[in-house]
C-alpha cells in the first residue's frame, strides 16, 4: 500500500509503518472467517473436528442434532479451508485442516472458553 498523505501527522508509529499494512483482501478473509464461527453448533463442530476424525452421523449424534444440519455445516467450515475430508468406501470422514488458521482458531475457542483439549 501507498503511503497515504495524512491530514494530520500524529507522530505515531502506525503512520510510519503504513507501508506493511495488510491488503483489504486479507481483513476480508479473516473477516469472512468469523462470519463463519457465528453460529455456537459450528464452532463446536470445528472444535470436535480438532480432536478426531469423525464422520457425519457420528458427528450428528456427537454434538446432539441431525444429520442434515451438521451436513451443512460441514460444508460450510470445509469451504473455508478449516475441515478436510477423505472417502472411504461410502463413508466421508472429516478433521480439522492441519493449517495455521485452524489451528490458531482452535487455541482461541479454548482460550475463550476456558476448556482444554481431551488429550492434555
Amino acid at each position: 500500500m501507498a503511503n497515504p498523505s495524512l491530514p494530520h501527522d500524529h507522530g505515531q508509529p502506525i503512520e510510519k509503518q503504513l507501508e506493511s499494512m495488510p491488503k483489504e483482501e486479507e481483513f476480508q478473509t479473516v473477516s469472512d472467517i468469523f462470519k463463519l464461527l457465528c453460529d455456537g453448533s459450528r464452532i463446536r463442530i470445528f472444535w470436535v473436528l480438532c480432536h478426531c476424525e469423525e464422520c457425519v452421523i457420528n458427528l450428528a449424534a456427537l454434538v446432539g442434532m441431525s444429520s442434515p444440519a451438521v451436513s451443512h455445516h460441514l460444508r460450510q467450515l470445509k469451504s473455508s479451508g478449516l475441515i478436510i475430508s477423505r472417502r472411504e468406501g461410502k463413508e466421508v470422514y472429516y478433521k480439522a485442516a492441519d493449517t495455521e488458521q485452524a489451528q490458531l482458531l482452535h487455541k482461541m475457542i479454548e482460550k475463550m472458553v476456558e476448556i482444554s483439549c481431551p488429550a492434555d
